[in-house]
């Protein structure tokens, strides 16, 4: 049965399992996924970026069009469309989160182009999301979640969010050791410092909570990255979590939104074996190593000495982040098209894709099952096919 020991999530008054399904971009994690895990009761995520990939009457409106704004509002539809079947899929049940980077150039259009397709949930990172509040303000039912990794970034959080009278609804705790994609640091290597590791991160930001005032001292905790057994989703909730974040696994599952290759690259890599590197966005990032990451990292170099920015544009038009290396041609960030490679990976294209993966194993190995089976073995430790509700023991 379920494990007794794991109270629930509660959320803006729901009470829900204690799972969230980690937002995985440019369609990895779109309505099929999100909708699922939200029906078995716990948090699907629809990831916002570059949704128009899984519509193909939305690329073929924009196929010759050079105008970002047309990109962009062919990724809002998507976005909207996404967010709606991932709802009727629920059918009510559990909650739907959205998933914005903050990074995006139009992350703000994204915020409120899902808080009016009823979303019940906006999750944000890859940044500090210092003006989330401001943007919801039509929206108050709307939980907001910001992604942070240590507890100093709780607290500037904490600080701006409190001047506008709105607190967290819940915080999202990255260990960027494990994460996958885009990673809360700012080198390479930075997340070997022990102020990220769960054992010092979560009470210092209980801790946080606290000091903020009695309201905020309940808010909610979800521990993300590394989370592959219920073992250890027992340590981490010992530790002070509330719930955890699962990226990776999800993205295996037979309901995740990406090709069955995608799924495949990802179950039968190596965890030992993936590649850190600094994206597009100028962030570290961890992914597969394939043979186009293992092109590019014998190519970075030269490619960032030859970075221009008099020179460099959008080959896509998209102009999907606010900066980024290759379309800006600064020499500090990656020089690639981070949205055509992984809009490759999520087709399923390996010689050509960017596959972003967390370090940690996946809890089935290489063996792809459905969303309600991981989420039974997180929650009660069996790995035998799941009985929904309550992942009873058959």
């Amino acid at each position: 049965m379920l494990d007794p020991s794991f109270p629930p999530l509660r959320l803006r008054g729901r009470e829900l399992l204690p799972l969230v399904q980690g937002g995985m971009g440019v369609g990895v994690s779109a309505h099929r996924l999100a909708g699922t895990v939200a029906g078995l009761g716990g948090v699907g995520t629809v990831a916002s970026v570059d949704l128009r990939r899984l519509h193909p009457d939305l690329m073929e409106e924009v196929r010759r069009s050079r105008d970002p704004e047309a990109h962009s509002r062919a990724n809002l539809t998507a976005l909207d469309r996404e967010i709606r079947a991932a709802k009727r899929l629920a059918g009510g049940a559990g909650l739907i989160a959205v998933n914005v980077m903050r990074a995006l150039r139009d992350f703000a259009d994204h915020v409120r182009q899902a808080c009016a397709s009823g979303a019940d949930a906006i999750v944000m990172g890859a940044g500090l999301p210092l003006e989330l509040p401001d943007l919801v303000q039509d929206f108050p039912d709307v939980a907001l979640i910001p992604i942070v990794s240590d507890a100093r970034a709780a607290r500037i959080v904490l600080k701006r969010w409190a001047r506008k009278g709105r607190l967290p609804d819940a915080l999202v705790v990255e260990n960027p050791r494990y994460a996958g994609g885009h990673l809360g640091v700012s080198r390479i290597g930075e997340w070997e410092e022990a102020r990220f590791g769960y054992e010092e991160v979560l009470p210092a930001i209980r801790q946080a909570l606290a000091d903020t005032g009695p309201e905020a001292a309940a808010i909610p905790l979800i521990a993300a990255g590394g989370i592959n057994s219920h073992g250890r989703l027992a340590e981490v909730m010992e530790l002070g979590a509330d719930a955890a974040q699962v990226g990776t696994p999800f993205a295996v599952t037979r309901e995740g939104d990406a090709h069955p290759e995608f799924k495949r690259v990802l179950a039968e890599a190596d965890p030992e074996e993936t590649v850190t590197f600094v994206s597009a966005a100028g962030l570290p990032a961890r992914a597969v190593r394939t043979p186009w990451l293992e092109r590019y990292l014998g190519m970075e170099e030269a490619l960032r000495e030859r970075a221009d920015p008099a020179c460099a544009t959008c080959p896509t038009f998209v102009e999907c982040l606010s900066h980024c290396g290759f379309k800006d041609g600064k020499e500090a960030a990656g020089q690639f098209c981070i949205e055509t490679r992984l809009a490759a990976a999520q087709a399923g294209k390996v010689r050509q894709g960017l596959f972003f993966r967390g370090a940690a194993a996946l809890p089935f190995g290489r063996d792809i099952r459905p969303a309600a089976d991981l989420m039974r073995l997180l929650l009660t430790g069996s790995a035998e096919p799941a009985a929904h509700p309550a992942f009873a023991s058959s």
